[in-house]
This record gives C-alpha cells, structure tokens and sequence, in this order.
C-alpha cells in the first residue's frame, strides 16, 4: 500500500507526515487482519481491549476511535480516498457483530460484582450508592423496567452503542461516497438474535428516542445523558 520511505513534501499541497503514514499503514493492516468478531470467534490482539476500563475496554471502541482520523486524513489526502474508505468499510463490518455489542450481549442485570468494586470507581459512584450501583461501563441489559432487549439498537438504553455507530456510518459514506449500509444489512447474527437496520433507520431511532425522552436517553441502562 505504502512504503516507508520518508514523505517527499511539495510546497503548497496538503501531505501526511512519515508518523500519520505509519499509522495509516499500521490501520490498514490492522482493519483487513483475518479475525472473526461474530459470537464463537474473537478479535484480533491487535485492537485493544483493555485500556480506559471499566467505560471503555472494549475492542469497539479502538475501532470507533481509529474512524475519526480516516475522515480527517481523507479530506488532506483526498486522492488515498479509496484507501480510507476500505478501512472504513472493515470497521462498520465489525461494528455489525456479536463482539461489537459484546457488553450488550453479556452485562445482564446488575453487576454482581458491584459491593467490591477497586477504590478508583469510586469517582464514578454516587458516595451514597456505593456497594449498591453499577458502575458506568456496564450496562445492565434486562433490568427493570425495560426487561431484556437483544437488540442492541433498537433497546430502549444503549445510547451510546447506536450513537458511535451511526458517527460511524457518517464517516463511512462521507469518505466513500458509497450508500452500501443505507441498505438493510444484519445485526449480531447469532441465530434469532439477528436483527436487520440501515444507516438511515438507524438515525431516525435515534432521533425518536430522543424526542420522546425531553429528560434524555439512558446510555448504560439506569444512566442517561441529559438533553
């Protein structure tokens, strides 16, 4: 795709410097890596799982963040467009999985783990609920009173799941130009826990939701962002 070599700059046009094309690089090899991020497969290493834990250790958000710089390196090298746009396309593809929304799948009820949580989640706790409220990070699919609800976009909570995806989504067809996920395409396919949306549809429950909720959407059940 690209070489090593150090950039050769003309004067007065845009460039990446050597550091952004190295990670331009290390991002397509990364997004086109053969792993399976559908239940009974696993993401590779190579997004990161673990770090900024307990909000944001999951391989998703490696994804989502790596997606912000493809549109803006696509707008100062716009002739690599096609390059941004296949990356972009692998990220939406694994953002569609059972891994993507593995928090939604797996985090039912309350945590059991919440009376001995670490000392540091303390700043994420009301002092009054500690011991007794789920720290921000789990999401708590089937609580009361919405009850369990598999898909992680049309759920009542799950803000911030839909939210990121449908940024997303934007970037993919901003840099590409292409309406490929404004078709209907699968959610999570695990068997009747398969659920159909296209980008638009996507939006427009968003939307919804948040006109019906003046006081906000909940992200982690339980936890909202106020409007």
């Amino acid at each position: 795709m690209m070489t090593n070599a150090p950039s050769v700059v003309t004067p007065g046009y845009p460039y990446l410097t050597d550091r952004a094309r190295g990670w331009l690089q290390f991002m397509h090899r990364k997004a086109h890596i053969a792993d399976n991020w559908d239940r009974g497969g696993q993401p590779s290493p190579l997004w990161d799982a673990t770090s900024n834990a307990p909000m944001l250790s999951f391989a998703r958000f490696d994804l989502l963040d790596s997606s912000y710089a493809m549109a803006l390196m696509a707008d100062v090298t716009p002739a690599w467009r096609e390059v941004y746009a296949t990356i972009l396309d692998q990220l939406v593809a694994r953002h569609t999985t059972w891994w993507a929304a593995v928090d939604w799948m797996t985090m039912i009820g309350d945590d059991p783990a919440r009376d001995h949580y670490p000392e540091s989640y303390r700043v994420l706790i009301p002092p009054d609920r500690w011991g007794h409220y789920n720290v921000p990070g789990w999401v708590a699919n089937g609580v009361q009173p919405w009850g369990l609800q598999w898909d992680p976009i049309g759920a009542d909570g799950n803000l911030f799941f839909k939210g990121f995806f449908s940024l997303l989504l934007g970037f993919h067809a901003y840099v590409s130009g292409d309406d490929k996920w404004n078709q209907p395409f699968a959610m999570i396919r695990d068997g009747d826990r398969t659920f159909t949306w296209t980008h638009t549809r996507i939006v427009e429950h968003l939307a919804r939701q948040w006109a019906g909720h003046p006081d906000g959407v909940h992200c982690e059940n339980t936890k909202i962002w106020l409007n």
